[in-house]
């Protein structure tokens, strides 16, 4: 018989109920035991929800509080020694995702530690934490691995329960060297034979607690891997192989893309199930079959785990049928691409959605249900399943006839684009001579990457002008006293250039979309981002129109209340494009030029209005970078072009910046340059200035703002510390291009972190134009 299962589930809850717990645990509102009991009742409502859906299967232990490569970090006992000292358990945890800040008191010294470095996990917006390994690295069982009282929980519950771990060559490629140990000389494989020690006892815990199947997921099968890495995967495998007295199944799932040359690798290895993503990579179904032991299972990701429309299910079913085809029924199991970490919970709730839209829609529990039709045409015929098959084909039908999704001028307008759009007008020596004419900015200048915080009263405003209680004109009062208030912290502090605040914005790709037409909003779209930072993706699901200016009216005000130069603050096209749930109808190229199109309006305009700086971020270029490398040369070229289409359509006085996080910037710097952004600002802070190597080592040449404290912790950073963090940027590059700022907005802190981290960070720029 056909199986269904999902590699995963969106932890969050319907309602954010990890959100408001574990932040309640952080403010002191919720303990210890309620936290834990909420989570509880969290992780058991979603196994039944998949149970009652039809799944045979549940994922155990994919569920987190924070983030599961830390989770991962735990388990095995990698935490640093800075975080040795603190209480085991969630305090250590906590301190480790966002860093731990607390005064002495008469019992207790003060404890100030920062966080450990965050990064996208492969070209999603998810972030995770980045492990840390000692040159020789002990690993050691947790005593009590939650996954272990995980699995009794659901097997209590009478569930099929299929732990998941990550696999421990992928573990191993996503962390770096600790602190203090050099990069050059750190061999992480050399670590493997103890990690696998670790993970073998883990495996025969879960044996004996009745597991019969583990998942494994090695999502680093899909990329372009060393020699050492290829060579770990046989080592590994074989030892995990003969855990559990060799009772135990493993079902080692790849995701994300093809696994491509590593297909041979994976077959050989000593497993019992391969899992691959037939949703981004169908054309590597035949590959694999055809490479699969005689006794191995294969996992069929056939429902997109990344977006949201509804599956092709006849499609889908077509492959499936091979595979049932070549492997029979019994070792053949539908699925997710991928975990559905990454789309919102469910469309029940999209009330205020437009009914068209909502219905070419699955978000993961309407894709639990796609699954379930699929085992069921698979073992039953597809006359058991007729109504929900034929509805698919209608819902698609519809969907490519609708006249919604594109617009004639946008098209038009595509096909008018020329070469000359996609540079400014001179070179960068030359701009910058007529923008410190300009603007007459000091040295070291000042400023932020955009967002100040987003007070309770701010969301309070938000949602009475959302529910009818105030009206437009009542809300633009509040907005714009929230400006000013932003404007004055701003200019008595002495930062040099300002942003408004974007007070009024929700999120920044939601806030441009939703005075864009061809995109459409949920009401409770939520994802995870990391940790409890959650965001509600807009679906872009036709051609781009800008009606009217989007952000003129707030910036113009802001502007008009300060003589220092204000900031405008616009969204890039790639970042919109990464940030949103992409219409699968046309190429991504396609509707990145649609979006550039949409932002050089706005820029056009502020321009006009006399905003004489203005930020276009793109934080997520890098992160839209294709797994494979020979993919790389292609997306680049569309993306530069994308951000150059929104930028270049300003004179050489009016300076352009762009801000940058998480990117491994020696991978995409050719492309940086070709930017040729004014000014660039970069998440640095948890980097450990690896990242500006590669601005050293590439000479790069326009101006640059390494971010020198990390917003994403509460923890608020000396002056000194900040003088240190600036001086070892020094190092790197020249005095007259540096910028000081912090490492992303300031949307998600508390005024009082930011007044006083702020205070601080202006006061190193001036200690430093005084030496200087």
């Amino acid at each position: 018989m056909v199986t269904a299962s999902a590699l995963g589930f969106p932890r969050i809850g319907a309602k954010r109920e990890l959100k408001r717990l574990v932040e309640g645990y952080w403010s002191g509102k919720t303990d210890t035991a309620e936290l834990l009991d909420g989570v509880h009742q969290l992780r058991i409502r979603h196994w039944r929800l998949q149970a009652d859906k039809g799944l045979d299967t549940v994922p155990v232990g994919d569920a987190s509080l924070y983030d599961h490569v830390l989770d991962t970090s735990v388990l095995f006992g990698v935490v640093p020694v800075r975080y040795q000292s603190l209480q085991p358990g969630l305090e250590a945890y906590f301190a480790m995702a966002r860093g731990l800040q607390r005064p002495a008191t008469e019992s207790a010294p003060a404890i100030d530690v920062p966080a450990m470095e965050m990064k996208k996990w492969f070209d999603t917006n998810y972030h995770y934490i980045v492990p840390e390994f000692e040159q020789n690295q002990a690993f050691q069982l947790a005593d009590e691995p939650k996954i272990l009282a995980e699995l009794a929980e659901a097997r209590a519950l009478g569930l099929q329960a299929r732990p998941v771990l990550l696999g421990p060559v992928s573990y191993l490629l996503l962390g770096k060297p600790a602190r203090g140990v050099s990069a050059a000389s750190f061999d992480r494989f050399a670590l493997l034979p103890a990690l696998l020690v670790a993970y073998v006892e883990l495996l025969d815990r879960l044996t004996a607690a009745g597991a019969t199947w583990v998942q494994i997921d090695e999502p680093a099968l899909v990329l372009d891997l060393s020699d050492a890495a290829r060579a770990a995967y046989p080592i590994a495998y074989r030892q995990l192989a003969a855990a559990g007295q060799s009772k135990l199944r493993l079902l080692l799932t790849t995701y994300f893309g093809s696994v491509g040359n590593n297909l041979d690798l994976l077959t050989q290895l000593p497993i019992h199930g391969v899992h691959v993503d037939l949703a981004r990579a169908p054309e590597q179904l035949d590959a694999v079959l055809n490479a699969l032991g005689a006794d191995q299972h294969l996992s069929l990701g056939l429902i997109n785990g990344r977006n949201i429309w509804k599956a092709n299910l006849a499609h889908a079913l077509t492959l499936a049928r091979k595979a049932v085809a070549k492997l029979g029924t019994d070792r053949v199991i539908v699925s997710s691409s991928s975990s559905l970490l990454h789309v919102p919970h469910s469309t029940a709730g999209e009330t205020a959605m437009d009914a068209e839209i909502r219905d070419w829609l699955a978000f993961a529990t309407e894709k639990l249900d796609e699954l379930a039709v699929l085992a069921k045409a698979l073992n039953n015929g597809e006359d058991a399943v007729r109504d929900a098959l034929d509805d698919n084909a209608r819902v698609a039908q519809a969907r490519a006839a609708s006249s919604r999704t594109h617009n004639p001028e946008t098209q038009r307008r595509l096909q008018t684009v020329q070469p000359s759009m996609f540079k400014r007008q001179t070179a960068f020596e030359s701009r910058r001579a007529q923008q410190q004419a300009r603007l007459k900015l000091p040295r070291f200048a000042t400023t932020t990457v955009g967002s100040f915080p987003q007070t309770r009263e701010v969301r309070q405003a938000r949602a009475k002008l959302r529910k009818g209680e105030w009206t437009q004109d009542e809300y633009a009062v509040f907005i714009r006293a929230e400006i000013e208030r932003t404007v004055r912290f701003q200019e008595r502090i002495g930062l040099d250039v300002l942003v408004h605040g974007e007070s009024e914005r929700n999120d920044m790709v939601e806030f441009f979309g939703e005075s864009l037409q061809g995109y459409v909003f949920s009401q409770g779209g939520w994802v995870s981002s990391y940790g409890t930072r959650c965001v509600k993706p807009p679906i872009i699901y036709g051609d781009i129109v800008r009606p009217k200016p989007m952000t003129l009216d707030e910036t113009v005000y802001a502007q008009s209340l300060t003589s220092l130069p204000m900031k405008g603050m616009l969204t890039g096209p790639i970042t919109c494009l990464q940030w949103s749930f992409v219409r699968d109808d046309q190429p991504r190229r396609d509707t990145a030029f649609q979006l550039a199109l949409a932002i050089r309006d706005e820029v056009s305009d502020l321009e006009a209005a006399g905003i004489p700086v203005i930020q276009i971020d793109e934080p997520a270029i890098r992160e839209g970078l294709p797994l494979r490398r020979a993919d790389w040369d292609a997306y680049l070229a569309w993306a530069v072009d994308a951000f150059l289409l929104s930028s270049t359509g300003v004179s050489d006085a009016t300076q352009i910046h762009t801000h940058m996080c998480y990117s491994d910037f020696n991978d995409i710097f050719s492309a940086i340059k070709r930017m040729d952004a004014d000014v660039i600002t970069i998440e640095n802070s948890r980097s450990d200035l690896k990242l500006l190597s590669a601005f050293e080592q590439h000479s790069y040449t326009n101006w640059i703002g390494p971010g020198i404290y990390d917003i994403h912790s509460p923890r608020v950073p000396s002056v000194e510390e900040m003088k240190e963090r600036l001086s070892a940027i020094l190092q790197f590059l020249p005095n007259d291009l540096v910028w000081v700022n912090p490492d992303c907005g300031l949307k998600t802190r508390g005024w009082p972190e930011v007044e006083a981290a702020l205070t601080n960070l202006v006061a190193v720029a001036r200690a430093l134009r005084e030496k200087a």
